[in-house]
């Protein structure tokens, strides 16, 4: 997980330096594919409103904090208060996180002359991708960490949760709000906060007494008796 969670901070820190420099071979590939999405948008009434739904309603971040929020409440009526406080905190940062990069970088994003949806604020990060990732990221692991066992739907919710990340993703590139790199960098971000929150979890439970010792030893043993 630590491997995980500096992979994808480096990686997203690079492609955030190459936005904010303009690289031209970057801008280049944003520019054609939005481009070409966009005209199949426009010719496309009715699968356009179908991206629509799923990316202003199914997979809008509001939905996404909900979800968060009521796996938060429901951590908590199960008295798993250190893990809910945990989900909480991370969802929290990962939003300070993505309205903060997105004000430094001041990204532009797409202009149309004729326009299949619209958005507000910067582009970079895709706010629909980062939530999505960190959102499911962290439910995922919640359910593997306290109810995989219990939970027969695990790989249907497994499968959910990728096509949503992916999916809300392909929806903001189509529609035209965002440039490929915004979801990129969105993905990359969620991931690291993901990753990083798990690690760091990991890291603070409480050990039990006795913990890291070899099996067998005894307490004379680590203290130099003998017995």
């Amino acid at each position: 997980m630590r491997f995980s969670a500096v992979i994808s901070g480096v990686l997203a820190v690079l492609l955030l330096a190459l936005v904010a420099v303009g690289w031209d071979p970057l801008l280049a590939f944003d520019r054609s594919v939005t481009e070409a999405l966009h005209r199949d948008a426009v010719s496309d009434p009715g699968l356009t409103q179908a991206n629509r739904v799923l990316s202003d309603w199914v997979w809008d971040p509001w939905t996404m904090r909900a979800l968060a929020a009521a796996t938060v409440v429901l951590l908590w009526w199960r008295r798993e208060r250190r893990l809910a406080l945990w989900v909480a905190a991370t969802s929290l940062l990962a939003v300070a996180l993505q309205q903060g990069i997105k004000t430094l970088v001041g990204r532009e994003r797409p202009e149309w002359s004729d326009p299949v949806d619209s958005a507000r604020f910067a582009a970079f990060p895709s706010g629909h991708a980062m939530t999505a990732m960190v959102t499911c990221g962290l439910l995922l692991w919640v359910l593997a960490l306290r109810w995989r066992e219990e939970w027969r739907g695990w790989g249907a919710l497994a499968v959910a949760a990728v096509v949503s990340v992916l999916g809300v993703g392909w929806t903001r590139v189509y529609l035209g709000v965002h440039w490929p790199s915004d979801v990129l960098g969105g993905w990359l971000l969620g991931w690291c906060c993901v990753a990083a929150a798990v690690l760091t979890y990991r890291r603070s439970e409480p050990r039990a007494p006795g913990a890291g010792l070899e099996d067998g030893d005894s307490e004379g043993s680590r203290m130099g008796g003998t017995g």
